[in-house]
């Protein structure tokens, strides 16, 4: 059924699943086919069902296939994972077959790396640079004294810099560099030379391009190839694609690549728990692989190799940051419509609406770690 053809909610029929899941969101102030702005609109009559079978991933696809709408789904993620429905938005058999299967397989190894480019990344540079700011940082931004979204994000590209004292003639690794926005703005900014990695196709070719002049280099390998030896390194918005069972490795690789009294910043998304586990529908449409590190993984994986030195939280920027790309992202949407279909459009719209609640509910971090490989007397992290 389109929207076109829709009338108005259905309503629900009265069975078990239907009562289940009214008993389930009591006191999460949600209703369904209530007059808030997060109460969901219900379309189908197997909606029930099909979200106690599936859970998160039956939510997220019931979505795209415009079972029913909500004009908040960024509110109504907040409020569920708020009155704890997280933990059961995976059913106990899927988180099973999850840590199985991470436990058998290295599910970010070298083989696998690229995946997450083929599937995420590679999907268009058209849209992504109508979704992002001019800075085409796929991260979060800082928001600390920004009033909009370029700014915020010139704010954590300088905030990166000074975190990690950028002087001329300086020599910097970007693991992950995307579409080129750190590597850009330190050469511009600091007079640096910077090499930046990606797995990514479409980043590799677009950052090339808008590096052009610099002394920046841009290579399509995996960060587990590297070699060389480099006075900074920096890592945004990647870690959350290595994967626990090569964190150890990971640092292994920063430790060997940094120079002598260098500093290495770190900027990822946090998970509360050390769980190894992802959600299902971010696993199966949006980021294939990936995996949310925990505070206790990163510092496990991490000592003895470097030494921590500041640790900043600054996960509430994340949720403006995700509001912002869904504005965008919305407004356009008709210079893409002719190229991506309207199931695309609600798969995003829900991937930003439901990543930008659940760092509203704190249910995830964000954090910029600064590490060294040198006891020197004092480091003073820029705020």
């Amino acid at each position: 059924m389109t929207s076109e053809q829709r009338i108005g909610p259905i309503a629900l029929p009265d069975n078990r699943a239907q009562r289940v899941l009214s008993a389930l969101l009591e006191g999460s102030g949600v209703t369904l086919n209530g007059d808030a702005p997060w109460d969901p609109q219900i379309y189908h009559p197997d909606f029930c069902s099909r979200l106690l079978r599936h859970g998160s991933l039956g939510l997220g696809e019931s979505y795209m296939d415009a079972w029913w709408e909500c004009d908040s789904i960024d509110e109504l993620a907040c409020r569920l994972l708020q009155h704890g429905l997280g933990e059961r938005a995976r059913p106990p058999s899927d988180r099973l077959m999850y840590r199985l299967q991470a436990g058998l397989i290295n599910l970010q190894s070298r083989a696998r790396a690229y995946m997450v480019g083929e599937a995420h990344y590679d999907l268009g540079n058209d849209l992504f640079e109508r979704m992002l700011d001019p800075t085409m940082c796929y991260s979060c931004g800082y928001w600390k004294e920004a009033e909009s979204l370029h700014q915020a994000q010139l704010a954590k590209l300088e905030l990166a810099c000074h975190k990690l004292d950028l002087r001329p003639g300086m020599h910097v690794l970007d693991i992950g560099c995307g579409w080129g926005s750190f590597a850009e703005y330190a050469a511009r900014h600091h007079g640096v030379s910077v090499t930046g990695i990606t797995i990514s196709r479409e980043q590799a070719a677009l950052a090339r391009e808008r590096c052009t002049g610099l002394p920046v280099e841009i290579a399509l390998m995996d960060y587990r190839d590297l070699e060389g030896c480099y006075d900074r390194i920096v890592s945004i918005g990647m870690f959350e694609h290595v994967g626990h069972r090569n964190y150890y490795l990971y640092f292994q690789t920063v430790n060997r690549l940094l120079a002598k009294g260098g500093l290495f910043l770190l900027h990822t998304i946090g998970s509360n728990t050390s769980e190894v586990c992802v959600d299902p529908w971010i696993d199966r449409y949006i980021f294939p692989n990936g995996m949310l590190p925990s505070a206790r993984q990163v510092a496990e994986a991490s000592e003895g190799q470097l030494l921590l030195e500041d640790w900043h939280n600054f996960g509430p920027d994340y949720d403006r940051t995700l509001m912002a790309w869904r504005d965008n992202f919305d407004s356009h949407w008709q210079e893409l419509a002719g190229r991506y279909s309207e199931r695309t459009r609600r798969m995003f719209r829900y991937y930003l609406s439901v990543c930008a609640g659940a760092f509203r509910a704190r249910d995830l971090q964000l954090w910029q770690i600064v590490f060294s490989n040198d006891r020197r007397p004092r480091y003073d992290a820029p705020r």
